[in-house]
């Protein structure tokens, strides 16, 4: 089933199109399993007849743009004949005609569809069949995210369980702790960014009690970032392109950091910060 914090993506995409498209009516739904979708999300709709529809690959416009995991559209819904009508009744309730569906494809598995639609029969022009195709890759790239960040959290919470457990396991929970800090910025959904901050900070901490200090230091998120990605031998340039910064940005952070950590050298400011607890 799709989780709540999924259909965020969708929720925020529809929302995103209707502005930017014109488009009277939006809606979609993510996959409940293989060969099923079920519409739960809706913009602009003036009935409830789409809410809890469950689309069947195969089967009518959403269900033939799943099953060929392409985009699809019709002129006029209840009268073409590309496609089957076992959802007239809904589609005739809400006054749709003119409609465009884009499956929702993350790595190659169709995981949602999404309809922009028109209460009139005519056919949509380039600018609004590419917004409604934008709005689905949206969707795909936030799930892909949501996707890379559970799999990191699941295997940093295994390196914090018992990060000696394997030769080189301090390397991997380094890297670990750099791959989910720079998703971080990407992530949308606060509770899930809470719960990736919450395990980068153990992953910091795994090593041991950080080193009594004079002073206790205090990095803002982005100098953590950059200085993760100094620790692992990245230039300012490759820091950059990891982290989706300029390179100017990157050194700008990464000067303030040293100065925090009373650091001179880039090294000197990788121990430091491993010595404050900010690094694993």
């Amino acid at each position: 089933m799709p989780e709540p914090v999924d259909a965020v993506e969708m929720q925020a995409a529809l929302l995103r199109l209707r502005r930017t498209s014109g488009l009277p009516v939006v809606f979609g739904g993510l996959l409940s399993d293989a060969r099923h979708a079920r519409i739960a999300e809706l913009n602009g709709a003036q009935t409830s007849a789409l809410r809890g529809l469950v689309i069947s690959a195969g089967s009518g416009l959403g269900g033939k743009a799943i099953a060929l995991s392409r985009p699809c559209a019709v002129t006029d819904y209840a009268f073409s004949r590309h496609i089957s009508h076992e959802y007239d009744a809904a589609v005739a309730a809400e006054g749709l005609r003119s409609v465009v569906a884009v499956p929702v494809v993350v790595r190659r598995a169709v995981r949602g569809v999404l309809y922009g639609a028109l209460r009139t029969p005519v056919t949509l022009g380039d600018r609004t069949f590419d917004a409604v195709v934008a709005a689905a890759r949206d969707v795909e790239q936030s799930l892909a995210v949501r996707d890379e960040v559970r799999q990191l959290l699941v295997a940093g919470r295994a390196q914090v369980t018992d990060p000696d457990a394997a030769p080189g396991a301090w390397e991997d929970v380094r890297e670990a702790h750099r791959e989910l800090r720079a998703l971080v910025p990407r992530v949308v959904d606060p509770a899930l960014r809470d719960e990736l901050l919450e395990v980068c900070g153990r992953l910091a901490s795994a090593a041991g009690p950080k080193v009594p200090a004079a002073r206790e230091v205090r990095l803002a998120p982005r100098e953590v970032d950059v200085v993760a990605c100094v620790a692992a031998g990245a230039t300012n340039a490759a820091a950059a392109q990891r982290l989706g910064l300029r390179p100017e940005t990157v050194k700008g952070y990464l000067r303030s950091a040293m100065r925090k950590l009373g650091a001179h050298t880039r090294l000197e400011a990788v121990v430091a910060a491993r010595r404050a607890g900010l690094l694993p």
